[in-house]
């Protein structure tokens, strides 16, 4: 198995653990997500939204929006087997809403890692419709990862 493959399937397992229906904390409300792919500081997932995933107005609740950029990124982080990995702590993010996604579309979001070092890591998010490739939320996302 090759280091992308490794990764993917352990990125996977990761997204299933993290992500399940049987969740007990604040994460289960993304059980609807679905692996797409991913590699080495890089994960895809999708989200037909669904009411439980809306505001009032019947769009994308911007919360949700932060949840997906802090999960997809933090599952983006995923290394080969036998590399050292922590999920760690975020430490800032910040989102720009640029177009609301409604009622029964899907989306894409695009988690990648743009810098991993010692004690942090750089993220960048960006949720588009999945029919259209149009940009609906961009994200950038810190994490404390340890030493």
């Amino acid at each position: 198995m090759s280091p992308s493959n490794a990764t993917a399937k352990l990125m996977k397992s990761a997204f299933d653990m993290l992500l399940s229906p049987k969740s007990k904390g604040f994460d289960r409300v993304l059980s609807k997500c679905q692996f797409v792919e991913g590699d080495v500081g890089r994960c895809v997932a999708a989200l037909v939204i669904d009411e439980e995933h809306t505001n009032r107005g019947g769009t994308l609740h911007g919360g949700l929006s932060a949840l997906l950029v802090d999960n997809i990124s933090t599952l983006a982080l995923t290394s080969a087997d036998g590399e050292p990995f922590s999920y760690g702590v975020s430490v800032n993010m910040d989102l720009s809403y640029l177009k609301a996604a409604k009622l029964g579309e899907e989306i894409l979001i695009e988690a990648n890692v743009l810098k991993r070092g010692r004690t942090l890591a750089f993220l960048e998010v960006e949720l588009r419709k999945r029919s259209t490739n149009e940009l609906l939320v961009k994200g950038s996302h810190t994490k404390y990862i340890g030493s």
